[in-house]
């Protein structure tokens, strides 16, 4: 035989100011723990969408991002004649790219942060279908020009259509604003790559990595093979989509390590929380409990039933802490990528699936708060609380 529900809920009301710190304390820890994750979530959304299904990126072999890899001239027209290359009006869609980071001002401090400068070929956004100008125009080959990036220009001052900025050993003008649709390349500077090259005073003909549109996707395996297998080239290549998730591994693995820290700690005080409020449920409620008993509710019943009311506050905690994170979805934040050294504009990513793992969080802090008290209630003495009546 159960215990009505009804007694439950009049158990929680009765006691409602200890259920209340026990709600906010499990609601803050979900908060946290479901911030943390949407937020490593976002930044490797924004690390995935820079890539494209159907292009490939070619680095140095030894490289382990295309920042410190070196492929030359030559072995860039090899690649361009390998199979599987997609070809335009232009030639061959291939863009061989240069990448420095370099300082520049916030908008919000005025201190500097790390901007990655991508030194690309006119070719670009043939290459990037997913990029596209928003205001202005794409650069000139051989003119000082750039293009911005729209987080880069929300996020850095002096990057609006028309300004000069100072990068390396050369004055650019700002000429155009790009969407990449919310992917890392938002964050970047575009300009043309032998101008970067030269005023960084690097070798020329030499760059970071090459990207290559595909005829389709399912050509990667032949052009893959094909450019590893070439004894003229000492490269990899990569499906550019699976290249920049292994970019973001770094800094979603600490944000997630950090975030479970956090919230493990906030967990282990919600927890007492818990338990203080079923404790102390059970001290005031030592004579129900036993009528209880008397009346022929078993164990299992008493048990389930304090469960049940652990449960309840869990779940209203958890169901507020994922509220309160709901309005966080989409709001954009930076962040500096170890692997680039350059600050990184995304944005939290506070999905259904994110918010139910909250909710399950909430009732595992619920089951550790509640089930030793309801055990202990269970097994309190019948006979002896009956005949202090």
């Amino acid at each position: 035989m159960a215990i009505p529900l009804k007694y439950n809920l009049r158990s929680v009301a009765a006691r409602w100011v200890s259920a209340v710190v026990a709600v906010l304390s499990i609601a803050g820890t979900v908060g946290v723990f479901v911030a943390m994750l949407s937020l490593a979530r976002g930044f490797q959304a924004a690390m995935t969408a820079s890539g494209s299904p159907g292009n490939a990126l070619v680095r140095d072999a030894t490289a382990l991002a295309e920042i410190t890899g070196a492929v030359e001239l030559e072995d860039v027209r090899v690649i361009e004649d390998a199979p599987g290359v997609a070809r335009g009006p232009q030639g061959p869609l291939v863009s061989a790219e240069v990448v420095v980071s370099a300082r520049m001002a916030l908008k919000a401090s005025g201190t500097d942060a790390m901007i990655q400068v991508r030194g690309v070929s006119p070719k670009a956004l043939a290459v990037r279908d997913q990029v596209r100008m928003e205001n202005g125009r794409l650069f000139q080959p051989g003119v000082y020009e750039l293009v911005a990036g729209k987080n880069a220009a929300d996020t850095y001052a002096g990057l609006e259509l028309g300004d000069t900025v100072r990068l390396g050993g050369g004055t650019w003008t700002v000429v155009g604003r790009f969407d990449a649709g919310g992917s890392a390349f938002d964050s970047e500077v575009w300009c043309d790559a032998n101008l970067l090259n030269q005023v960084y005073q690097r070798r020329p003909n030499i760059f970071q990595s090459v990207t290559v549109r595909l005829t389709s996707p399912e050509a990667f395996r032949q052009f893959k093979d094909a450019v590893t297998s070439d004894p003229r080239l000492s490269v990899r290549a990569d499906r550019e989509v699976e290249y920049y998730q292994q970019q973001s591994q770094v800094l979603s693995t600490l944000i997630l390590v950090l975030g479970t820290l956090v919230a493990g700690v906030m967990g282990i005080g919600a927890v007492f929380a818990a338990l203080n409020t079923m404790y102390s449920a059970v001290t005031e409620r030592t004579r129900e409990i036993a009528v209880l008993r008397a009346l022929g509710f078993r164990e299992g019943s008493v048990v389930a039933s304090f469960l049940i009311e652990s449960l309840f506050i869990a779940v209203v905690g958890g169901a507020l802490g994922a509220a309160a994170v709901l309005p966080l979805n989409q709001f954009t934040v930076g962040a500096l990528n170890f692997q680039t050294f350059a600050h990184v504009a995304f944005a939290f990513r506070v999905t259904p699936d994110l918010l139910l793992f909250g909710i399950v969080f909430a009732l595992v802090m619920g089951v550790a708060g509640g089930l030793p008290p309801a055990v202990r209630a269970a097994r309190s003495p019948i006979s002896a609380t009956l005949r202090g009546l």
